[in-house]
């Protein structure tokens, strides 16, 4: 008698199985950085105490997480409607970064001196537009020249980084700076206001438009992806592709449209960087320390569920507050924070298997 895995694919995938492969796939992947911190000499338990006291442990530490789950929330939600159509857009940071520039120029050159009931939707609604451009270009290399779309969107990344360190160090540079890579400051009408502190007398940067923005965005991504005809077409564009073309679906169109959404979800993100936390265009990693790629291990810990893409977000935003938390007080370098999000995706995405497919161990007599 010997055993041997058999492999099923499974039909539905019961939403238990889901919750449960999630909850394993965190665990595993923990348990993984806990040898990481072993072998910077720091015992895991103190350090994950450390992230969670750092990011939830306290009102500041909790405004913060939320702070940073805002641009996770818009960019992952976007995410899902592309990879939920099959297109692997790993361009959430450069459309990110596109929001943010157009957002700059409207607040700084275009509408300099309007009022907020002007300037700050026409920031919003250039950030979309900038973003979704940005994504509708490798759409269409994608769509009509089959050009693989995880390269073109990641060198696309490179160029709209390159774009703002080029503005900030170059045209749109302040004059109030003192030599640093910044636009001037924007000004109050162009700036969006915060919550009323959680206690009195401590300030927090919660921009409540852009969170309110976001929410809402997960719930009308929700409804467009399960309850409409084009989301229908977008999840049958990605589920059989063969199938989707012989009932007419136009390829073309949904590609576009997903990447058009996810692009624009994108862009928002940046704009609430820029209006809602810095008031100014910095250097690109200033602006996102990355948003864009956690995004990506965002959506696929919420299983392309963009309600689930909420939580999911407030932890990985805890993650990046707890993170900083940890560099400071365990004198960990800037790069434990990469490996620790690259262990995380490769368990996520890794356990993907186990939503897709019944394994099952059966004994069988050996030849």
């Amino acid at each position: 008698m010997r055993p041997t895995l058999k492999m099923e694919k499974r039909l539905v995938t019961p939403r238990r199985v889901m919750l449960a492969v999630s909850i394993l796939s965190i665990a595993l992947a923990l348990l993984a950085i806990a040898f990481v911190f072993i072998e910077y000499g720091v015992d895991p338990l103190y350090a994950y105490t450390e992230i969670f006291v750092g990011s939830f442990g306290s009102v500041y530490g909790l405004s913060e997480t939320i702070v940073k789950a805002i641009p996770l929330i818009l960019c992952g939600v976007g995410l899902t409607v592309a990879f939920k159509a099959l297109v692997w857009n790993i361009g959430a940071e450069g459309q990110l970064l596109m929001g943010a520039i157009a957002a700059t120029g409207i607040a700084l050159y275009v509408f300099p001196d309007a009022p907020p009931i002007v300037v700050i939707p026409s920031m919003f609604a250039t950030g979309f537009l900038s973003g979704a451009l940005w994504g509708v270009i490798p759409a269409i290399l994608k769509a009509k020249l089959r050009a693989y779309e995880v390269i073109t969107t990641l060198m696309m990344n490179y160029i709209a980084s390159n774009l703002v360190d080029y503005l900030v160090y170059g045209p749109w540079k302040g004059l109030k700076e003192w030599g640093f890579p910044y636009t001037d400051k924007f000004s109050p009408s162009a700036s969006l206001p915060v919550l009323p502190p959680l206690i009195p007398g401590m300030s927090h940067r919660i921009h409540y438009p852009t969170l309110i923005l976001a929410l809402t965005l997960a719930v009308v991504i929700y409804v467009l992806v399960m309850k409409t005809k084009l989301g229908y077409e977008i999840r049958v564009t990605g589920e059989n592709p063969d199938a989707a073309k012989y009932a007419g679906m136009s390829y073309f169109k949904t590609v576009l449209l997903a990447m058009l959404i996810s692009g624009g979800a994108a862009g928002l993100a940046g704009v609430g960087e820029v209006a809602g936390v810095h008031y100014r265009l910095r250097y690109a990693r200033g602006i996102s320390p990355g948003y864009g790629f956690i995004a990506i291990i965002v959506a696929w810990l919420g299983r392309l569920n963009p309600l689930a893409i909420i939580p999911s977000s407030l932890l990985f935003g805890g993650l990046l507050v707890g993170g900083d938390a940890i560099q400071v007080s365990l004198g960990l370098p800037v790069a434990a924070i990469g490996i620790f999000n690259g262990v995380i995706l490769f368990f996520v995405v890794g356990a993907e298997l186990l939503t897709r497919y019944k394994i099952t161990l059966e004994w069988g007599r050996g030849g």
